[in-house]
This record gives structure tokens, C-alpha cells and sequence, in this order.
């Protein structure tokens, strides 16, 4: 009877995980229709990250991947923003998509490996955000390469990954902590995160 409550646990977190991933997907493509109405903003405050990195966060590095990966592709399909491809505005859904992967990945990876401390949970978010930072560097100079007659320079990766985008790595920093301390006080994540 232990062995079946065990697997019966284990596929309620996994269900938990997949409906919370899932949840977060969908905030992820709403999200910036709140902060889009001024596109200034929206871009400032990277409201696609938010839910990306929490998923990484709660649901572990596989649906971290999966959701940050999907999200832009996903919103560029059905919304037409951000763009597929790089314009002067903007890196494009391509280059974000291996940028908020890397977000899930690593933040679900550093977390799961750390003490549940607060200061574990800024670790992971820092880690995430300076690796995606670097992947989306790496992606762009490809992406705009093959698929742009920009070419991506490090005057635009200042600005792309620094300079406009530190009102929404603050944001990250202050709300992202408190929501998943909320989220692993109420029980709601499995074993208070996924440890995978």
C-alpha cells in the first residue's frame, strides 16, 4: 500500500507541475497585453519573463524549458508580437525563445540544488537572468545574421539586455521571491519545489 500512495503522490505532483506550467503559459501570453498599451513600458518591465522564471522556480528546469521556450514562439503566432524575426525594435520571438528557455532551465536547475532560503531563490533568478542574458546574445548574433540585414552589435546587446530592460530585472528581483515564498507556504507545490 506504501508503494501505491508513493506513486500516487508522485503523479499528483506531476499533474500539480503540468497544471501550474500550464497556468503560467497562459499568464505568460496575457500578461503583455496589460503592460503593452504603451509599448515603452512593456518593453521596460519584460512581463513574458515573469512567468517563466517562476515556472523554472515551482515546477522545476524541465517545464521551465518547456514553458519559456513555447511562450514567445506561441505569442508570435497567435498575436503577431513580438515579431518572429528581429526588427530595429526588437530581437524577435526567436531570439526570445531560447532566452526565456534558458530563464526556466537554469532558474529550476540552481534552485533545486539550493537550501529553500530566500537568498537561494535570488541566486537562481540572478543565475538565470545572467545566462539568458548571454544566450540571448548568442542567439541574436545568429538569428540576425541568417534572418536580418541588422547586425546585432554590442551597442545593441547594452541596450537590449541591460539598459532598457533593468526596470523589469528589478521587478523580477522584487516580485518573483514573494510569490513563490506565497506559493510553497500554501502547500501548493509538491515537496515545497520540484527537486528534479
Amino acid at each position: 500500500m506504501n508503494q501505491t500512495s508513493g506513486t500516487k503522490t508522485t503523479r499528483n505532483a506531476q499533474v500539480t507541475k503540468m497544471v501550474l506550467a500550464a497556468l503560467l503559459l497562459a499568464l505568460g501570453l496575457v500578461l503583455p497585453f496589460v503592460t503593452g498599451q504603451i509599448p515603452e513600458i512593456g518593453n521596460m518591465l519584460l512581463p513574458m519573463h515573469l512567468p517563466v522564471l517562476i515556472c523554472g522556480l515551482v515546477c522545476g528546469w524541465k517545464w521551465g524549458l518547456a514553458v519559456g521556450f513555447i511562450l514567445p514562439l506561441l505569442r508570435s503566432l497567435l498575436f503577431q508580437m513580438p515579431p518572429l524575426l528581429p526588427t530595429l525594435r526588437t530581437g524577435g520571438a526567436l531570439c526570445m525563445a531560447f532566452e526565456l528557455a534558458t530563464y526556466g532551465l537554469v532558474a529550476g536547475l540552481v534552485y533545486a540544488r539550493l537550501p529553500r532560503r530566500t537568498w537561494a531563490l535570488y541566486a537562481a533568478l540572478i543565475a538565470a537572468m545572467a545566462a539568458g542574458r548571454m544566450v540571448w546574445a548568442l542567439a541574436s548574433v545568429v538569428i540576425y545574421s541568417l534572418f536580418s540585414d541588422i547586425q546585432f552589435t554590442f551597442e545593441l546587446f547594452l541596450a537590449g539586455g541591460f539598459v532598457s530592460a533593468w526596470p523589469g530585472m528589478l521587478l523580477q528581483l522584487a516580485l518573483i521571491p514573494l510569490l513563490v515564498k506565497a506559493l510553497e507556504r500554501t502547500r501548493l507545490i509538491p515537496g515545497g519545489v520540484a527537486a528534479e
